[in-house]
């Protein structure tokens, strides 16, 4: 479990238990933009999600995992990180992270759970490299990424609408050393 485990927090997988905070979670229209959402989930189809949700990174191609505050801290969800588009020949992976709460953002939680999945990634998965795709105006996602050694390679160009109005999405790399 050393991959899954950091000082702050660690990450696991989706438990029956999550059907609540997973709901809120997706229902939340301002956090739409980021998940490519466009209309509520209900309850019953989170349900079957997570049924399935014990099914292999190489047979459905993803993985969501929640990320929880350390054990002294009663385990406490704060936000899922996840790969997708899983390429085992290309070796590359997506990847996306999210703290839901407005008041758990900024305090090292997704930098830390950004360490422990691409360690994950590189290391036990032996992915080439992860990607990410980042919305031009979201500039705490940014610095994250940077931070963490991802590089911009590309700019989809009005890749995404919002209220209105065409924004740009940046696509981010980073290989493994």
């Amino acid at each position: 479990m050393k991959y899954l485990h950091g000082q702050k927090v660690y990450l696991r997988a989706l438990e029956p238990t999550d059907l609540e905070f997973l709901f809120r979670l997706e229902n939340d229209s301002d956090v739409w933009e980021v998940s490519n959402t466009i209309a509520p989930y209900s309850k019953f189809v989170l349900k079957q999600y997570l049924d399935n949700s014990h099914k292999d990174i190489y047979e459905v191609k993803q993985l969501r995992l929640v990320i929880c505050l350390s054990e002294e801290d009663n385990d406490r969800s704060l936000g899922f990180v996840d790969l997708f588009d899983f390429d085992p020949k290309n070796k590359r992976v997506g990847l996306g992270i999210l703290i839901f709460s407005e008041k758990d953002r900024g305090q090292g939680f997704a930098k830390e759970a950004l360490e422990l999945l691409t360690s994950y990634a590189f290391e036990v998965l032996e992915m080439h490299q992860l990607y990410a795709n980042i919305s031009q105006d979201n500039n705490n996602s940014i610095g994250l990424f940077e931070q963490m050694g991802f590089v911009q390679s590309g700019v989809k160009k009005d890749w995404i609408i919002a209220a209105g109005a065409y924004k740009d999405e940046l696509f981010y790399q980073k290989f493994r050393n």
